[in-house]
């Protein structure tokens, strides 16, 4: 059943897994933030993860001018939260002026006071000034790669030293990369699985992925490389407007030195220049990490990831893995087997924001 509740302006709270019509028209406006936002995400997030979807909207004479899509994330280890988006690098506040701006985040913490969350997360890349939000995280940026009109001046952009890694597996007969939907979702599973416990991190379902693949369609697809037919790399790709991002990637360590990794990657943004994208989204890193210096090599630069935070109880840190609060937890779920973690994993991750 859907709840309407009208607070000002027709500025309307929305509790449904369905969006009101209009909301994917009005995103479409705004190219790849808006996809970030789009309805299919809420049906991904509360089928996969069984988060509460909310939606906001402003209405200016029955028009739609702004959205704030919120996902209501509890779970009794973590307690209550509303994120826009989570797993997602990139949500929050879309509006066309800074009067729906604040009636959005004024709305927002008025259900977070309600559901008595601890904070209110809006995943942001520009600051948005409002009294309500007294916690911002810039720590990390989102790495992106403009992109060339062919695969041969993509080639020809990579360094001579990238080339060099590049042209290694790609001259290796062993090494094969493959495309498809659905039916390569367990072999991309199973690797995503064993990195994830390899890092210390609880695996998210294999749901949320299959929702995913299914939501977007052809949008969406999986590049797997296999090594004398053991699949070894494993990422899953959505083809938003104009720019392809890559939620998740893995390979097994066991596999590094046929440089599997960068066989992935390199077919990967050769497919969505192919697919005449303009860009390619690596998703956030800390800048000077490892995995930051393995983005930039590929010629990706950085831009801001601003999110922001209304806090209402302990501290926005504290759920951060670098923390230093669940160091020995995270040593302890690198000893565990594979197959234990896919059974516990995903309750547990399914409840941090």
């Amino acid at each position: 059943m859907k709840t309407i509740v009208t607070v000002s302006r027709s500025i309307r709270v929305c509790e449904s897994t369905n969006a009101p019509e209009g909301w994917n028209d009005y995103l479409r406006r705004w190219g790849y933030d808006g996809f970030h936002l789009r309805s299919e995400w809420s049906t991904i997030f509360a089928s996969a993860l069984r988060h509460r979807p909310h939606h906001l909207w402003v209405e200016d004479s029955g028009r739609i001018t702004g959205v704030l899509p919120l996902m209501y994330v509890a779970g009794p280890l973590f307690g209550r939260f509303l994120v826009s988006q989570p797993y997602l690098n990139t949500g929050g506040v879309l509006a066309d002026s800074g009067d729906a701006e604040a009636m959005l985040i004024e709305s927002a913490v008025q259900l977070a006071e309600k559901l008595d969350v601890r904070h209110l997360e809006l995943r942001h890349e520009k600051r948005i000034d409002h009294p309500a939000l007294n916690g911002v995280n810039t720590e990390k940026v989102h790495m992106r790669l403009t992109l060339p009109s062919t695969s041969e001046e993509l080639w020809e952009g990579l360094k001579s030293k990238l080339r060099s890694q590049v042209r290694k597996p790609l001259n290796d007969p062993g090494l094969v990369a493959h495309f498809g939907h659905l039916e390569r979702l367990d072999e991309f599973y199973s690797i995503f699985c064993q990195n994830m416990r390899d890092l210390g991190t609880p695996p998210f379902s294999r749901t949320l992925f299959r929702e995913m693949l299914k939501q977007f369609g052809e949008q969406a697809e999986i590049c797997t490389v296999t090594f004398r037919e053991t699949p070894v790399a494993s990422g899953l790709i959505v083809h938003g407007p104009d720019v392809t991002l890559i939620p998740s990637a893995s390979s097994l360590r066991e596999f590094n030195h046929t440089s599997c990794n960068m066989l992935m990657y390199w077919h990967v943004l050769k497919r969505s220049v192919d697919r005449g994208q303009k860009a390619f989204d690596f998703g956030r890193s800390t800048l000077g990490s490892g995995t930051h210096k393995f983005k930039e090599q590929w010629g990706a630069e950085a831009y801001p990831a601003v999110w922001q935070y209304a806090s209402r109880t302990g501290k926005i840190s504290e759920m951060r893995p670098n923390s230093g609060k669940y160091d020995r937890m995270i040593e302890t779920w690198k000893k565990l087997p594979v197959w234990f973690t896919r059974l516990i994993g995903p309750e547990i991750v399914r409840g941090i924001p």
